[in-house]
């Protein structure tokens, strides 16, 4: 089956250069929070370093994740800053992460005074709103292992590294982490992934995981 991706809209260097004289840059550890529901949305983040889940908690407690991970170039927090609301959503540091802080009175200078930064914060929207719309559709259409191939393949695009033995993702996700980011339970994820590897379309070796055959994996996605 065809997937379509979303892919983030990439800053050039000088508009990366701009936005840091803007800004002021904060190190995060893997697993703090970077923003929590309900704080005031007064400032937005450019990711310079490492990767960063969007998530929900439920009433029951559990982390459910409501966007695709933000990866090193990206901006996060638009539109809520934009519109100055409270933040409805965590951000979380998935490993160790540098981030360029940027207050909202700042930022506006700075749109007004680049308009094609602007611009590329619209577009950047409008891909957020075209991708959450796609998850929302995985949600509902796809079964659980089709929604775990789709993962790994977006997480070997984003975050992958070429080897020898295929395709590393360069992040160390528990199972617990997945489940929360496809709508499933840990032991679900457990299950999936030995069945992966007996058909060889992944590898894991210690805490690594490698992906091996993205034909296999994209037929799951059904």
């Amino acid at each position: 089956m065809e997937t379509i991706s979303y892919e983030p809209l990439a800053l050039e260097e000088y508009e990366k250069n701009l936005i840091r004289e803007y800004g002021t840059v904060v190190h995060y550890p893997k697993g703090q929070i970077i923003f929590a529901a309900g704080d005031t949305a007064d400032r937005i983040y450019l990711i310079e370093e490492g990767f960063v889940k969007i998530y929900r908690i439920t009433a029951d407690g559990r982390r459910v994740t409501v966007g695709s991970m933000r990866s090193p170039g990206e901006l996060m927090g638009l539109a809520e800053t934009l519109y100055h609301g409270e933040r409805t959503c965590f951000a979380g540091a998935i490993n160790d992460v540098t981030i360029v802080v940027v207050r909202k009175n700042r930022f506006e200078e700075l749109l007004e005074q680049h308009p094609s930064i602007a611009i590329k914060v619209a577009k950047t929207l409008g891909v957020r709103m075209r991708e959450a719309e796609a998850i929302i559709h995985e949600m509902v259409c796809w079964q659980v292992p089709g929604r775990l191939a789709m993962l790994l393949l977006k997480m070997a695009e984003r975050a992958g590294v070429e080897t020898e033995n295929g395709t590393k993702i360069d992040l160390r996700l528990t199972h617990e982490e997945i489940a929360c980011m496809i709508g499933t339970s840990r032991q679900t994820v457990t299950s999936l992934l030995n069945t992966f590897k007996q058909e060889n379309s992944i590898a894991v070796e210690g805490r690594e995981m490698f992906i091996l055959d993205t034909e296999k994996l994209n037929k799951w996605i059904v």
